[in-house]
């Protein structure tokens, strides 16, 4: 018995295995706690009640929607319009974040000392107040009929931001997202098994090409009969009619995002920069190279790689700051789910629901990042996260 103790492989064993036991003994104590205190309220267990209809409406659906619509489609809105929000919030601050990057290494002492005051407002502003702000700001822009017109095109108003847009499905547009990623899958696919570097760029040329006539083809034919293929907003009455709308929500929410990712994100891309050998830059001066090519071709590439690890950090950290959508009164996940559970009781599930919709989300933009990192890593230069 002594000798068994004396053995390290089997108490390693035999400590998981109380350790594991434990665990689950808690957890099993903790479902069967809860289900005797809902039975004792009368609350029903499961999901159910996702085939039952809300009968309550919310202000933006990317989806149509009336309130006879299901539980499930309401929590299916509610997942993308986060992710429209997430997606524009990520590519404002991204966009904002590499602009401000560039400009604090810039040579010029006031565009650094301005990307330092900006950095320095927007990173120490709670994200909250600043939502708050810029939708103060947007709700009490001009009325339609005396809206900011951009180009006569694009409109700005106290109702939402008006702009044209493709007078195309919902369908045909799937359809062409689905053709470009397999076509991005083939292309990786091919460019594994082709050792001639000429024969695949051919083959990458042609198939762009190819593949823009077969979307401008499916968009042309797509879009509905006897109208025109853009749809341009115009005034009609007291409101714009035509072309698509941004509610002031979502526009406030935007800009809160873009401006407060940027200032990290552009935190990242100044220690991206600086994190390039100068012998990398000598070398490309040395061999004759302007500025600008030094920088696209070497400077930049070289930063985006070392900054990939940050930069999944920063949008997982961004897209999880979608959330806070509920105190400006836009219909994302977390109000949809809130709501949800004021009109269903249903909280245990729709709690599940949301951190498992979160999850899912986090960890895909988590896997390609990291994917994309792999990619375009440099051996030996890479850096780890």
């Amino acid at each position: 018995m002594i000798g068994l103790l004396r053995n390290r492989k089997l108490r390693e064993a035999v400590t998981q295995a109380v350790a594991v036991s434990v665990v689950a003994t808690i957890v099993v104590a903790m479902v069967i706690n809860a289900r005797a205190t809902l039975d004792a309220q009368s609350l029903t267990t499961g999901f159910g009640f996702l085939r039952r209809s809300t009968g309550w409406d919310f202000s933006f659906s990317v989806l149509p929607y009336t309130i006879s619509g299901t539980y499930s489609r309401t929590i299916l809105i509610g997942i993308l319009n986060t992710l429209l929000l997430g997606f524009l919030g990520l590519l404002g601050a991204t966009l904002l974040g590499t602009l401000i990057g560039l400009i604090r290494t810039s040579g010029n002492y006031l565009f650094s000392l301005l990307g330092t005051i900006y950095v320095e407002t927007f990173r120490n502003v709670p994200l909250i107040l600043q939502a708050v702000f810029w939708y103060a700001i947007v709700s009490h822009l001009p009325r339609p009929r005396s809206a900011i017109s951009l180009a006569d095109a694009v409109f700005v108003s106290g109702r939402g931001v008006y702009f044209p847009v493709f007078n195309i499905g919902l369908f045909s547009v799937a359809i062409m997202g689905a053709l470009i990623i397999s076509w991005i899958l083939i292309l990786s696919w091919h460019k594994r098994r082709i050792d001639r570097p000429s024969a695949y760029h051919q083959i990458k040329v042609f198939g762009w090409l190819a593949l823009a006539v077969i979307i401008i083809a499916i968009g042309y034919f797509a879009h509905t009969t006897g109208t025109p293929i853009l749809d341009i907003p115009y005034l009609k009455g007291l409101n714009f009619a035509g072309g698509m709308r941004m509610p002031p929500e979502l526009t406030a929410l935007v800009i809160a995002i873009s401006l407060y990712g940027g200032a990290y994100i552009g935190e990242v891309m100044l220690a991206g920069l600086m994190s390039v050998p100068k012998g990398q830059i000598e070398a490309g001066l040395v061999s004759g190279l302007s500025n600008f090519h030094i920088f696209s071709r070497i400077r930049m590439p070289l930063a985006i790689r070392s900054i990939f690890p940050a930069l999944t950090n920063q949008y997982v950290q961004l897209m999880k700051a979608t959330t806070i959508g509920i105190v400006v009164g836009f219909s994302d996940l977390f109000m949809i789910i809130s709501t949800s559970i004021n009109q269903s009781g249903q909280t245990l599930e729709l709690l599940a629901l949301l951190m498992g919709g979160f999850l899912l989300i986090n960890l895909t933009i988590a896997f390609v990042m990291n994917t994309i990192n792999r990619k375009i890593a440099l051996k030996g230069y890479e850096v780890k996260g």
